[in-house]
C-alpha cells in the first residue's frame, strides 16, 4: 500500500462554521477540518509567494529565529546524516524578512535548496498576526506557533498536547498512525533528534522493506489527509503523524494545548527517567517493577487507596496542587542524593 492509497481520515464540512464543533475536540482520532480557516485574510491574500511575502511583511519582526537549510541531496526531507553523528541540514538565526527574500529567489529553486522555519511563536515572530487570523481551541494558554518554509518533509513524530494544524499557504498531505503503532515505525534516537522529537526512520517516499519490514503492518492502520489552503487537523495527542509540505511557499499555523491540569509533570520526563532506573534491570526485577506501575500508574483506580484512612492516604490520593507541590519537591530531593 502506498501513501496515496491510504484511508482518509474523517472529514468535517466547517465552509460555514468559522469553529472547530466541540465534538471534535474529544475525538479519539484525527479530523480533517475542511475550510476550518477560510475566512481568514491571510489565506485569502497568500495564494502566491510573492503575495504571502508581501502580506507577512506587515507583521514580522526584528526578533531572530531558528532556520534549516539543506540542499538537493536531501531532497527536501530533515533528517539525520549517514552516520548519525549529526544531520542533513544546517541551522542558524536569521530574520523571517531574510528567509522570505530567499523562499522567493527563484536562485533557491533552480539550486533545489531547501528552507525551513518551525515552531515559532506567532506572537514573537509574527506579532498583530493573530489579530486577523486566529481559532478558538479549548486551552486558554495554547502554544500558537509557525512553521515556514518551502516543499520539505517531516519525518513521523508526536507530540503530547493535542494539535490543531491549520494551513495558510501551499499544499500538505498529513500521514497519521495511532500511538499503538510505535513498534512499526521504527523510532530513532530519543536525546538526539532534529528538532527534540523522537521521529520515524523510516523514508516515506522510499521505504525499505527489508530494513523496515514492520512498516507495511503500520501503513495498514495509517490514514491521511491531504489539505489546502483555508483546511485544518486535528490530531489528538500522541498520534504520529507525518507531514509533507509539497509548494514552493508553505506557511501553517498549529494550536498545541494540554487537556490535563498545570499540576502534573511532563510524562517525557518520567519516561528518561525510567529509562535510568528500571530498563537496565534484571528481567525478574523488571517484570515487578511493571506491575508495581500498572497498580499505581496505568491501571490505578480507588482500590488503590480506599481502604487507608483518608489522612493517611498521601500521594496514593488524587493529587491537589499542595500534594503535586510536595510530590516534585521530594522528586528534586532524591534526583540530587
Amino acid at each position: 500500500m502506498t501513501l496515496t492509497e491510504l484511508p482518509a481520515v474523517r472529514t468535517v464540512d466547517c465552509h460555514r462554521l468559522n469553529a472547530v464543533p466541540p465534538d471534535v475536540f474529544d475525538s479519539a482520532e484525527p479530523v480533517h477540518l475542511k475550510g476550518l480557516v477560510n475566512h481568514w485574510p491571510a489565506v485569502s491574500v497568500c495564494k502566491e509567494p510573492a503575495a504571502a511575502v508581501e502580506y507577512l511583511s506587515r507583521f514580522w519582526s526584528e526578533k531572530p529565529v531558528t532556520a534549516y537549510v539543506g540542499n538537493d541531496e536531501m531532497a527536501g526531507r530533515f533528517f539525520y546524516n549517514e552516520s548519525f553523528t549529526g544531520f542533513n541540514f544546517k541551522s542558524g538565526t536569521t530574520t523571517l524578512a531574510e528567509v522570505c527574500e530567499k523562499l522567493i529567489d527563484t536562485r533557491r529553486v533552480a539550486e533545489h535548496t531547501f528552507i525551513y522555519v518551525g515552531s515559532t511563536p506567532v506572537d514573537q515572530g509574527l506579532p498583530g498576526f493573530r489579530d486577523q487570523n486566529d481559532i478558538h481551541v479549548p486551552g486558554d494558554d495554547a502554544l500558537v506557533n509557525f512553521w515556514l518554509g518551502s516543499s520539505t518533509r517531516i519525518s513521523a513524530h508526536y507530540d503530547f498536547p493535542d494539535n490543531l494544524a491549520c494551513v495558510v499557504a501551499g499544499d500538505r498531505r498529513f500521514t497519521l498512525f495511532p500511538p499503538e503503532q510505535i513498534n512499526n515505525l521504527y523510532v530513532g534516537p530519543v536525546d538526539r533528534t532534529p528538532s527534540g522529537q523522537a521521529i520515524s526512520l523510516v523514508d516515506f517516499a522510499a521505504p525499505d522493506p527489508d530494513r523496515y519490514p514492520g512498516f507495511s503492518e503500520a501503513l495498514a492502520h495509517a490514514s491521511t489527509c491531504a489539505m489546502q489552503p483555508g483546511d485544518a487537523i486535528f490530531i489528538p495527542s500522541m498520534w504520529w503523524h507525518h507531514v509533507e509540505a509539497m509548494s514552493s511557499l508553505n506557511l501553517l499555523i498549529n494550536y498545541w494545548w494540554l487537556q490535563s491540569p498545570d499540576l502534573l509533570g511532563l510524562p517525557a520526563t518520567a519516561l528518561l527517567h525510567a529509562m535510568l532506573a528500571v530498563r537496565e534491570l534484571p528481567e525478574r526485577q523488571r517484570s515487578a517493577w511493571q506491575t508495581l506501575f500498572n497498580h499505581y500508574v496505568f491501571e490505578a483506580d480507588e482500590s488503590v487507596y480506599e481502604h487507608i484512612p483518608e489522612q493517611g492516604r498521601g500521594y496514593l490520593a488524587p493529587l491537589t496542587n499542595e500534594s503535586a507541590r510536595r510530590l516534585l519537591a521530594e522528586l528534586l530531593n532524591r534526583l540530587n542524593r
